[in-house]
């Protein structure tokens, strides 16, 4: 059996594994739950985004104006997909969009709906974040990948997001 390897492939060009370092917390406050019955996509349901704060790699406010496009599969599961923008407070801003996945057993996914206290370790939800700034200083942001951990909480959805090494 022989061991080599293709021209240019040696143990020295393997990719990194990836690493997480805690990039920014947000907590955002939620409006009342739209639900727009079944769609051509889906279960069709919007929450709008009425505020919120941005803490760490940057400081902001979370503007009202957003929402989750949330679209809930026949599984039970809630695909993710938010929109929002954050000003800072020397007035730059942050657009931010989740997508993502929150699922777990269905008296528990009724709990969250009901805006019941979850523990969260009964119920997975997980986010990819991707940011956009023209503010110069933050432009680091738009050149790492984000993931986060998140909590649903009757009137909020708080995470930690974390850059992908």
């Amino acid at each position: 059996m022989s061991t080599r390897r293709p021209a240019g492939h040696d143990a020295v060009s393997a990719p990194a594994v990836p690493g997480l370092e805690t990039a920014f917390e947000v907590e955002v406050r939620l409006g009342a739950l739209e639900d727009h019955g079944v769609t051509r996509a889906g279960h069709r349901r919007v929450v709008p985004v009425v505020g919120g704060r941005v803490t760490g790699l940057f400081d902001a406010d979370i503007l009202p104006g957003g929402a989750d496009w949330q679209l809930v599969r026949p599984d039970g599961a809630i695909e993710i997909d938010t929109r929002y923008s954050a000003r800072t407070a020397d007035g730059g801003h942050v657009y931010l969009r989740t997508f993502g996945v929150r699922s777990g057993r269905p008296e528990i996914l009724a709990a969250l709906l009901r805006g019941d206290a979850v523990d969260p370790a009964e119920y997975y939800f997980r986010l990819g974040v991707r940011l956009e700034t023209s503010v110069p200083a933050l432009a680091v942001l738009e050149q790492s990948v984000f993931v986060a951990s998140a909590i649903r909480e009757a009137d909020r959805v708080r995470y930690t997001a974390y850059r992908v090494t």
